[in-house]
């Protein structure tokens, strides 16, 4: 399907296609609208494949994905690469790196997955077997985020290590400096072979980036309390939608607003 659509939607999840309780509901319908009008909507999150897969299906979608930032993309259709294209390195070679890290800004960065159940469900709300889907951790590096004083020295580690670190809104994420979301937004489409594709691309926070920067039509997604000032301070020499509402109702009216501007339906 991919190779045959003109436009793509890639979202994020956390706080964009759904809020923090984890409500895919606003969301449901315009996906339908989508999938009526042969326009793939490719998740690309920080999440796990073992997350998403549970998304997926939930609302019965088939098209790659992109997970773990970007480290990663995965799905039935990608036949011809056994079904994953990988960008990323592994875990724990990452971790070796946070490890690096720490020594030289002396200060412990602690990985997401280090946290006790009690500690990562008073962080995430998760709870139970949802916890062991978020800790099926194998290309990326999720960590809490760190005072914001020591972000320059942590950037200066960044370039001597060759990774990079992308802020979301309760973690900050270590990528290899080839992998992160608008790089696999351009895997998938070299993949694809087709170079007429716009991106409408959705995003709430920092960590997305170079998803929305490598989009067509940028829309950012606020949540209850207002959009993210970090993102909007990088994307104000862009354009850009911001949407009215906050996670899914925001992503389901802006798509929704789009695709009769675009007079797809």
């Amino acid at each position: 399907m991919i190779e045959n659509s003109t436009i793509w939607v890639v979202s994020d999840v956390d706080g964009t296609l759904m809020d923090h309780s984890y409500d895919l509901t606003p969301a449901k319908e315009t996906i339908k609208t989508l999938q009526k009008l042969s326009i793939p909507v490719i998740l690309c999150t920080s999440k796990t494949a073992s997350e998403v897969k549970v998304i997926r299906k939930e609302l019965n979608l088939t098209d790659p994905y992109i997970v773990e930032n970007g480290a990663a993309i995965y799905g039935e259709s990608l036949r011809s690469v056994n079904g994953k294209i990988i960008l990323g390195k592994k875990y724990e070679f990452l971790e070796e790196i946070l490890n690096f890290i720490s020594k030289e800004i002396n200060y412990k960065l602690i990985p997401l997955n280090n946290l006790t159940d009690q500690e990562a469900t008073k962080l995430t709300g998760l709870k139970g077997n949802s916890l062991n889907l978020m800790r099926d951790r194998h290309w990326s590096m999720p960590f809490l985020n760190p005072p914001s004083f020591l972000e320059e020295r942590i950037n200066i580690c960044c370039k001597k290590f060759k990774v990079d670190i992308f802020k979301g809104n309760r973690m900050s994420h270590l990528l290899s400096s080839n992998s992160n979301k608008g790089k696999a937004i351009n895997a998938l489409k070299k993949y694809s072979n087709n170079q007429n594709i716009q991106i409408i691309g959705l995003g709430d926070s920092p960590n997305d980036l170079p998803l929305l920067l490598n989009s067509d039509f940028r829309i950012v997604i606020p949540g209850i309390e207002g959009p993210n000032l970090n993102l909007l301070g990088q994307l104000r020499d862009m354009e850009f939608i911001l949407a009215s509402e906050p996670n899914g109702y925001g992503w389901k009216n802006e798509i929704n607003r789009l695709i009769n501007k675009l007079e797809l339906i």
